[in-house]
C-alpha cells in the first residue's frame, strides 16, 4: 500500500544517510534501496534482478513534462503507443516491459508504493495521476514478476516510490508554447513521530495538430488536455515498533483527441492506509489497505464524408466507465536465519476485487429499427493471492533465491445488455468463470568482488483478462475493436542472464540476455478494414538483449548511455496463419538512449538526451509501418541563489517530425518542438 510502503523505504534511505555521514567521503560507494524485485528493501547489487533506478536528482533535471516521456529514456520501457500521454488516448497507454506485447492493457504492473495504478478496469495507466514533486525515485524490474506480485507483472513491474516526510516547502511554475502552463507545489512537516504532506500538481495545454498537414481537415484541431492531481499523506509512531500511514488523493483529467467529438475524461479518487511492526525477534509485518473509486467517460466521432476527406464529424459513441477497486496485502518478512548461510524469508496475501461496468450510447450512421442504440457491460472481478520467498546468501558472493505464488481468481456478475432503436432490448448474462495460476520463479546472484555481479533467473509469469478486454468494445479512430467474454489467462515462460561490471561512483556496465515465450496473449486480429476483435492469438517468442552504462568523470560530469535489442514474433497464431513469423505490433527491434550531465550549483545544471527508436508496425500484419525516429531533449537551469532557480528546457528540440500511429488511412504524429521555462522554490 502506498502510505507503508513509503513509510518503509524512509526508514531505511534514512538509516543508510546517516552511517555515511559518519564515514569518510571518499569511502562513501551509496547505492539507493531498492523494493519492488523482492518486495523488501535491498541494494540494487544484493537483488537477483536488473533493475533501473531513476533518482529524485535525474526526475529533477528531465526536460520532460509527463512522467511517461521521462521514463522513455530507460529503453526497456515502452507503451502501446508512441504518443506522450499529454495527448495520447488514456486506453493507449499501458506498459510494457522489454517488448512483452505491447497493448492498451498493460502487460506490465505499476505501483506507487505498492498500491496498483494501472486502471482497475481496462489496465492502462493514468501518468498525470502521480505528482512528481512527491516522488523519491522510480524503479524498473524487467522480467515475469507474477511469483511476488501475480496478474498484471506478466512482464515486470514499475515501482513510484513515495519522497520521506520530512519539512519541505517547495514550488514550481513552468509555461512554454503552444499554450501550456503548468503549477506544482509540495509542503510537508515533522512534528516528532508524527509527519504528513500535501503535494500536487496542474497542467493544461492547448497541445497540436496530431494529424499531417497533407491529410488535415476542417474538423481538425489542437489536441488539448488538463489534469490536476492532489494528496495528502500522513505517518504516526505511536509505538517504536509501529508506524501507522495514510494517503488519500484525488485526480482529474480532460483531454481532447483532435476533433470536437474526441475526447476522454477521468475523475478519480483514492485512499490507502498502512500499518508497518518491525521487531528484532518477529521480523516485519506490513498491512495494507486500499480502495479507489473512479469515473471514465469517452467520446468516439464518425468522420464524413469518410475518414480521409475530414470534412465533417457526427458523434458515434458515448461511453462512462464506473469503477470501484478495494484491496488488501499483508506480508510478512523474517530477520536473517542462519541455516548454512543466511535465509531471509517473506510470505504474504493479496486480496482484491474490482467492479466496473461500460455504458455506451451508441449513434450508428444508417438508424433503424434494429440498430443497438445503447449497450450495457460489465462485471466483478474478484482476485486472491498467496506467496513465499526464501533469499538464500550461501556467502558473501552466492545468493540464491526461490519464490512461489498461486493465485485464484473468479470473474462474476457478469452481462451484456443492449436496446435497439425500435425499443427492442436484449441481455446476455455470462457465466461465472474460475482459474488459477502456480507462478514460480528462481534466481542466481553471484558477486566474487565488489566490481563484478553475474545474475540469471527463470520464471512463469501470466496475467489475467481485464473487465475491460473481456466485456467492452472501443474504438479508437475509425477502427473498432469488439470484446470477447471467452478470454483466457496469459502466460509468460522465460528466462535472463547478465553480467554488471563497475565501480558505482565512478562507472558501471550491465547488460542482460533474456527469452521469454508469451503463450495466449490478448491481442487485437483484424477481422476486416476497420474492425478488430480481442483474440487468444496463440503464441510470441520475445528474445533480445538490454545494454546500459554510466561514466562519472570529473566532480560534475555524467553520460549514460542504454539500449535495448528485441526480437519479437508470433509463433502460432491458430487459424491466423499469414501472421506466424510477423513481428509484434507497436513493438520497435531496437531502443537506444544517450545522455549527457553537467551539475554544478555555482554555474548551472544543463542535461541533454538523445532517444532513438527503429521502425515498428502499427498492425498485426505487418503492412503500415512507422519509420525509425531521433529525438533531442535538453534542459538548463540555473541557481540566482540557495532557494530559486531558472529552468529553461526543450523537448524534440530539432522539431523532428515522426509518425506515432496510422489508422483508417489516416496518419498521426508525436509531437514538435516544445520550448518551455520557469522557476522553482525551495523555501526548506
Amino acid at each position: 500500500m502506498r502510505a507503508s510502503s513509503a513509510v518503509l523505504v524512509s526508514l531505511v534511505v534514512g538509516s543508510a544517510a546517516a552511517s555515511a555521514a559518519e564515514a569518510d567521503p571518499e569511502e562513501q560507494v551509496l547505492e539507493p534501496v531498492v523494493i519492488t524485485a523482492t518486495r523488501e528493501p535491498r541494494p540494487p547489487s544484493d537483488v537477483p534482478a536488473a533493475v533501473t533506478v531513476v533518482g529524485r536528482k535525474e526526475i529533477g533535471q528531465s526536460p520532460a513534462k509527463s512522467l511517461d516521456e521521462l521514463l522513455r529514456s530507460v529503453p526497456s520501457f515502452g507503451l502501446f503507443r508512441r504518443s506522450s500521454s499529454l495527448v495520447a488516448d488514456p486506453t493507449s497507454q499501458g506498459v510494457n516491459l522489454r517488448g512483452i506485447g505491447p497493448s492498451g492493457v498493460s502487460r506490465g504492473l505499476v505501483l506507487a508504493d505498492g498500491v496498483p495504478v494501472n486502471d482497475p478496469f481496462g489496465g492502462w495507466v493514468y501518468w498525470s495521476s502521480l505528482p512528481r514533486l512527491g516522488i523519491e525515485q522510480i524503479e524498473i524490474v524487467p522480467g515475469g514478476a507474477s511469483a511476488l506480485y501475480g496478474s498484471s507483472a506478466l512482464g515486470g513491474v514499475v515501482q513510484i516510490v513515495s519522497r520521506p516526510i520530512n519539512d519541505a516547502l517547495e514550488a514550481q511554475a513552468d509555461a512554454g508554447a503552444p499554450g501550456t502552463g503548468s503549477f506544482a507545489a509540495l509542503a510537508a512537516h515533522r512534528w516528532g513521530a508524527v509527519a504528513g504532506a500535501l503535494e500536487g500538481e496542474a497542467l493544461s495545454t492547448d497541445g497540436y495538430f496530431v494529424v499531417p498537414d497533407s491529410m488535415r481537415g476542417p474538423i481538425d484541431r489542437h489536441a488539448s488536455s488538463y489534469h490536476g492531481t492532489a494528496a495528502a499523506r500522513f505517518e504516526a509512531a505511536p509505538l517504536p515498533w509501529l508506524t501507522l500511514s495514510a494517503r488519500g488523493g484525488f485526480f482529474a483529467e480532460r483531454q481532447n483527441g483532435g476533433t470536437q467529438f474526441t475526447t476522454g475524461s477521468v475523475n478519480q479518487g483514492d485512499l490507502a492506509l498502512g500499518a508497518a511492526m518491525r521487531t528484532d525477534e518477529l521480523g516485519s509485518l506490513d498491512l495494507r489497505l486500499f480502495g479507489q473509486a473512479q469515473r471514465f467517460e469517452q467520446e468516439r466521432t464518425r468522420i464524413l464524408p469518410d475518414a480521409t476527406t475530414r470534412a465533417s464529424e457526427v458523434l458515434a459513441a458515448r461511453q462512462g466507465v464506473p469503477t470501484q477497486d478495494q484491496g488488501l496485502s499483508l506480508s510478512w518478512a523474517s530477520r536473517g536465519l542462519f541455516a548454512l548461510g543466511t535465509h531471509r524469508l517473506l510470505a504474504g496475501a493479496d486480496l482484491r476485487q474490482i467492479m466496473g461496468r461500460s455504458n455506451e450510447d451508441l449513434f450508428p450512421a444508417a438508424v433503424s429499427a434494429t440498430s443497438v442504440v445503447r449497450r450495457e457491460a460489465g462485471g466483478t472481478q474478484r482476485q486472491a493471492g498467496l506467496f513465499a520467498q526464501d533469499v538464500y546468501d550461501l556467502s558473501e558472493a552466492v545468493q540464491l533465491s526461490a519464490t512461489v505464488r498461486f493465485d485464484f481468481w473468479r470473474n462474476l456478475d457478469a452481462d451484456r445488455f443492449e436496446r435497439q432503436n425500435g425499443g427492442a432490448t436484449t441481455e446476455t448474462r455470462f457465466a461465472d468463470r474460475t482459474a488459477r495460476q502456480l507462478s514460480p520463479r528462481a534466481g542466481l546472484r553471484v558477486r566474487p568482488n565488489r566490481w563484478l555481479t553475474l545474475r540469471a533467473s527463470a520464471y512463469q509469469a501470466f496475467r489475467a483478462p481485464t473487465l475491460n478486454e473481456l466485456y467492452r468494445p472501443f474504438q479508437v479512430g475509425t477502427v473498432r475493436t469488439e470484446a470477447n467474454e471467452n478470454l483466457g489467462p496469459e502466460t509468460l515462460r522465460g528466462a535472463e542472464a547478465g553480467i554488471e561490471v563497475g565501480f558505482p561512483r565512478e562507472w558501471s556496465v550491465r547488460a542482460t540476455g533474456f527469452w521469454n515465450l508469451l503463450d495466449n496473449p490478448v491481442t487485437n486480429v483484424t477481422l476486416a478494414p476497420n474492425s478488430q476483435q480481442r483474440q487468444n492469438l496463440g503464441q510470441a517468442r520475445i528474445r533480445g538483449a538490454d545494454f546500459d552504462a554510466r561514466w562519472r568523470f570529473g566532480p560534475s560530469w555524467v553520460a549514460g548511455a542504454g539500449a535495448t535489442f528485441v526480437d519479437a514474433r508470433v509463433s502460432d497464431a491458430g487459424a491466423q496463419t499469414q501472421l506466424v513469423g510477423k513481428q509484434l505490433p507497436q513493438d520497435p527491434r531496437f531502443r537506444a538512449a544517450l545522455s549527457l550531465a553537467f551539475d554544478d550549483r555555482r554555474i548551472l545544471t544543463a542535461q541533454g538526451q538523445l532517444r532513438f527508436q527503429s521502425r515498428q508496425f502499427e498492425d498485426d500484419q505487418n503492412l503500415l509501418p512507422l519509420a525509425s525516429f531521433v529525438v533531442v531533449d535538453l534542459l538548463l537551469s540555473r541557481r540566482l541563489s540557495d532557494r530559486v532557480e531558472i529552468v529553461l528546457a526543450a523537448e524534440n528540440l530539432f522539431d523532428r517530425r515522426y509518425l506515432v500511429g496510422r489508422q483508417g488511412g489516416i496518419d498521426t504524429l508525436g509531437q514538435p518542438l516544445f520550448v518551455h521555462g520557469g522557476v522553482r522554490v525551495q523555501l526548506e
